[in-house]
């Protein structure tokens, strides 16, 4: 029953129904290994800590502790709490540790440890709404409370937060680094219970891929698919982007990952990219284009490339690049004023609106390449290997089910 009861509840439950000085008691039990140890470790009474742990034991509906006389031993789904909490603390301590502040008088030394889950969803809301008001309408929460919240963040780091702008907000200088921490925590809380879920035995929450242009074309969608149709309670969530725009998502724990093709140099320390496969790009325009008719299945010489107009993906994309190194080898400056584009649906529509060229993978015109609306011209281009890579931040700690995704977009990518 037990179990029923944690899937029902934690269904609808947010993490902002959990207190963090619950889940700092069960970590320091977890650590300490008895419930006066922890006491004295964070400096309430052992009491305190008893409520604390049965507190949370009846809002997931699991025993988290089994307790006898030689102290307490996390279960299994206390094991699971208390590492993605552990790890939300972290997140937290470095944010405020970024963001302290100059004046040894202001704020407190270890405000992370006096934060609390209304200040961090006041803060969050405001950076993603832009103004109280639409914060509020977003949390339900009122405007007062979400004042009160910030300026209480605001007092234990000695810092200013937000400040107007126009009709709204705008989060300071000091503000994005806590933002990005509190994401993050509320990331691996979120995920510990998913992971309470999964062990009571149902796959719930959400799981975000960013996808550039050929992965989700068609090996995001195909690995989506095999795991929606085995586990039908999960949200799963294609995010399209600019790569820029990718990459911050993935560093905030917006999303879970992102496949594409390898950048060099690599994002950051934070982020590790892992090979998928090596992609070869090819020239492709329409079928009627002249190059298509006198030079099929044979090498185009560089100096009837440069001859037409091109659509290149934009700045700093690695295709972008290819077609530089390709090109450059032929003049000294590259073809005036290109179509940049990084929609593969728009490029698929210039090119059939003239002698436009582009160098993509055939993976991403599969179905165009097949009805010979357009076709590769030409062998494939020598220079045009990618390296297609799944990137994840560094201190990511996948669950099971991303281990089950990752093992269906392998199976989507072999041949």
């Amino acid at each position: 029953m037990a179990a029923l009861i944690s899937f029902r509840y934690l269904w609808r439950m947010s993490i902002y129904d959990l207190n963090l000085r619950h889940l700092r008691a069960a970590v320091a039990v977890a650590d300490e290994g008895t419930l006066s140890g922890a006491a004295r470790r964070i400096n309430i009474s052992q009491p305190a800590i008893s409520q604390s742990l049965a507190r949370l034991e009846e809002q997931l509906g699991e025993t988290l502790f089994l307790r006898d006389s030689g102290g307490a031993t996390p279960t299994e789904a206390g094991a699971l709490l208390v590492a993605r909490s552990r790890a939300a603390f972290d997140h937290l301590k470095q944010g405020f540790a970024r963001v302290r502040s100059p004046q040894a008088s202001d704020g407190f030394s270890r405000a992370d440890r006096m934060v609390t889950m209304p200040q961090i969803r006041a803060l969050v809301s405001l950076a993603d709404h832009g103004s109280y008001a639409s914060a509020s309408e977003a949390t339900g929460l009122a405007q007062p409370s979400l004042h009160r919240a910030i300026r209480e963040l605001e007092t234990i780091t000695g810092r200013t937060m937000t400040e107007r702008r126009g009709r709204g907000v705008a989060i300071t200088d000091a503000g994005p680094a806590l933002v990005r921490a509190f994401r993050l925590a509320r990331t691996e809380l979120e995920t510990g219970l998913d992971e309470l879920a999964s062990f009571a035995g149902q796959q719930v929450g959400r799981i975000s891929v960013g996808a550039m242009p050929l992965s989700r074309a068609s090996i995001v969608p195909k690995a989506f698919a095999a795991i929606h149709k085995r586990h039908p309670g999960l949200a799963l969530d294609i995010v399209e982007g600019p790569y820029a725009e990718l990459i911050e998502k993935l560093r905030d724990g917006d999303v879970d990952f992102l496949i594409g093709a390898q950048r060099t140099p690599a994002p950051g320390p934070d982020v590790e990219q892992l090979p998928l496969f090596d992609d070869r790009v090819a020239i492709i325009g329409a079928s009627d284009h002249p190059l298509a008719r006198d030079y099929k299945d044979r090498f185009i010489p560089l100096a009837e490339l440069v001859r037409y107009p091109w659509i290149v993906a934009r700045h700093g994309a690695p295709l972008r690049e290819l077609w530089q190194q390709l090109l450059g080898k032929a003049v000294k400056d590259l073809p005036a004023r290109p179509i940049t584009c990084g929609s593969t649906m728009a490029t698929r529509a210039l090119l059939m609106e003239g002698p436009y060229l582009t160098l993509l993978s055939k993976d991403q015109l599969a179905l165009e390449l097949e009805s010979e609306t357009l076709v590769a011209i030409g062998r494939d281009v020598k220079e045009g290997q990618r390296t297609i890579v799944l990137t994840q931040r560094t201190d990511w700690r996948r669950r099971p089910i991303h281990e089950e995704l990752i093992a269906e977009i392998e199976k989507a990518v072999k041949p």
